[in-house]
């Protein structure tokens, strides 16, 4: 982690650094103006869980898309969804009531004498999404470069996640139907994420993009009025947190200085 903020902070430094020397070696130049106009935004990221996400998770990643605009003062705004994936699951009690006693969160399958009698593997995996407004601005260190540097964006909206069980073959008789519903530990509510990275367009082609770090705390729930396995509602509140590095691959459509659109990164 530290070698990630030390990266992050050479970038911005090699930025502002290439800027004076170019005033040296050539003079005075014109000074670019900050371009505007919508952004194409694809992510990707790892994260690491914290407070009760860790306790029914582990490691986990996320993917989407997020489309922003951009002002003429470095000001972003928009919208984004993130799809959560990951197979590590930590719920010592899933299913207990119903599985081999031999399987569990150890061995990431889970085993069920099915409707022939024969044993069956069953595995499982963390699924959920993030959908949410986003809000920040660039901070750029300097001005032959305004549309580089240091970008802060808060986003919040809605988070969900549960417990995907995936007998894709519907042999277990005991996970079909309602009852699968009994054990997938279904949560969401609102929440609330930073993330501050640094953050490049290129003057043209396909070098548009952002890397930093992002912090996510969903203020959840449990939406399961019962439990098969542990005999119980599930309906807890739930401080569900996410530390993670992000990265982003944009395209920019930006206006020109005559209103027409131009398109980078085609």
């Amino acid at each position: 982690m530290k070698r990630l903020v030390f990266t992050l902070f050479y970038l911005c430094l090699v930025t502002y650094a290439s800027a004076q020397n170019e005033d040296k070696l050539f003079g005075p130049v014109e000074t670019p103006r900050i371009r505007q106009g919508f952004i194409i935004n694809g992510n990707v990221g790892v994260d690491l869980p914290a407070a009760d996400m860790a306790k029914r998770f582990g490691v986990s990643y996320r993917l989407g898309p997020a489309l922003l605009y951009k002002t003429k003062s470095n000001w972003i705004f928009g919208a984004k969804c993130d799809f959560i994936l990951g197979n590590i699951v930590k719920q010592d009690s899933l299913m207990i009531n119903i599985r081999d006693k031999y399987s569990g969160p150890s061995t990431h399958l889970y085993e069920f004498i099915n409707g022939s009698g024969e044993r069956v593997g069953v595995p499982v995996y963390e699924v959920g999404y993030v959908i949410g407004l986003q809000f920040g601005k660039i901070i750029s260190f300097s001005e032959h470069h305004p549309d580089n540097g240091l970008m802060l964006l808060t986003s919040s909206g809605f988070i969900q996640h549960k417990i995907d069980i995936y007998d894709n073959d519907k042999s277990v008789p005991q996970l079909m139907g309602n009852y699968l519903k009994g054990y997938d530990r279904l949560t969401n509510g609102w929440f609330v994420e930073q993330y501050a990275g640094y953050t490049f367009f290129g003057k043209k082609g396909l070098l548009n993009f952002t890397l930093g770090l992002d912090a996510l705390f969903g203020f959840t729930q449990g939406r399961r009025d019962y439990l098969f396995d542990v005999m119980r509602p599930d309906t807890a509140k739930r401080l569900d947190i996410l530390y993670g590095l992000r990265g982003g691959w944009f395209i920019p459509i930006f206006k020109r200085k005559s209103e027409d659109m131009l398109f980078q990164g085609k």
